[in-house]
């Protein structure tokens, strides 16, 4: 009896040895693939962010451009100034766009090309490529800031955040652009 009880004593340390070292390597495996996504995550944050602050950077410039071209606003810059800093706006904008292509999933890529292109509508525009009314212009940012919303949310769901901030309450409020003026100057809006 002796050498059974021994050997169900060294069997239940062998399978209780087993059972630490497994349990230990699947929690450290699931500590690494923890760590390894929220660190991707966190770069993700980071290129979704930096993509829409430099979008708007250019929707910025585009304005001012089109203001300028159009004789909306006097600015100490010229067209051709304005012009040149939506070209380098652009080309960063276009780079973060990159960090975004290599890092999201499909429906933050398809969200950001539907930005690319009202994005580029925008500009041509802005630059006078493409002729337009003010009305025009108005639709384009309409849709470029809906546009916007999709990435958004498309970027809160890859990142896993709970809620959502699309929807009447959020796009209800439109645009803050300046009323048409009429034929004496003055704004349309009050």
């Amino acid at each position: 009896m002796d050498t059974i009880t021994q050997l169900v004593t060294i069997a239940a340390v062998v399978l209780g040895g087993l059972t630490t070292y497994l349990t230990n390597n699947l929690m450290e495996r699931s500590r690494r693939k923890d760590g390894l996504r929220l660190r991707w995550d966190e770069k993700k944050l980071d290129a979704y962010a930096d993509y829409v602050g430099r979008v708007r950077t250019s929707i910025h410039l585009a304005v001012l451009l089109y203001e300028v071209r159009e004789e909306i606003r006097l600015m100490p810059r010229t067209e051709h100034e304005l012009a040149m800093e939506l070209t380098e706006a652009g080309g960063a904008q276009a780079m973060a766009f990159e960090r975004v292509m290599l890092l999201a999933g499909d429906e933050v890529i398809e969200a950001a090309h539907a930005i690319q292109e009202n994005l580029a509508a925008i500009g041509w525009q802005a630059r006078g490529i493409v002729d337009g009314t003010l009305a025009d212009w108005r639709s384009l940012h309409t849709e470029a800031f809906k546009a916007i919303n999709r990435f958004h949310e498309s970027a809160r769901a890859d990142l896993g955040v709970r809620g959502r901030f699309e929807g009447e309450h959020h796009t209800a409020r439109g645009l803050l652009l300046p009323g048409a003026r009429n034929s004496d100057g003055a704004s349309d809006r009050p």
